[in-house]
């Protein structure tokens, strides 16, 4: 039988970025995140049972701008991961899947995300409950 050459698969520089591939990457990659988030908030539930100077030390570090910019981009991969979930079970359901309401969902998952994101944080300060 003779080898016939077959057309490969397109890389991926031939593709136009649209905005439902980038909400598809930015979906795993929050849910990554989420893992690294909750393994932070297990350190913190373990230091609060060991005593105070553990619990001041990771308090120490969550309160410092790099652990601080942690747990930002925790709430908002929290949030995204949420809402653009919600936005997966409607297109299980069979909704939502013409290009103009899937473009419109997808803003709308980002605008939710980051709105969300800023009144929780907005909450935390207003409580005191902020690092």
């Amino acid at each position: 039988m003779p080898q016939v050459e077959r057309p490969t698969s397109p890389h991926l520089g031939i593709y136009r970025w649209q905005l439902t591939m980038v909400l598809s990457i930015v979906h795993r990659a929050t849910g990554v995140a989420l893992v690294a988030g909750t393994i932070l908030l297990i350190a913190l539930l373990l230091a609060l049972a060991a005593g105070p100077q553990p619990y001041a030390a990771v308090h120490a570090f969550c309160a410092s701008p790099f652990g601080l910019l942690l747990l930002v981009g925790w709430t908002f991969s929290l949030c995204f991961h949420l809402c653009n979930g919600i936005r997966h079970l409607a297109w299980d359901a069979g909704w939502g899947f013409d290009i103009a309401r899937t473009y419109m969902t997808g803003w709308t998952v980002v605008a939710v995300s980051v709105l969300m994101t800023i009144a929780i944080w907005i909450g935390a300060y207003a409580q005191g409950a902020a690092p």
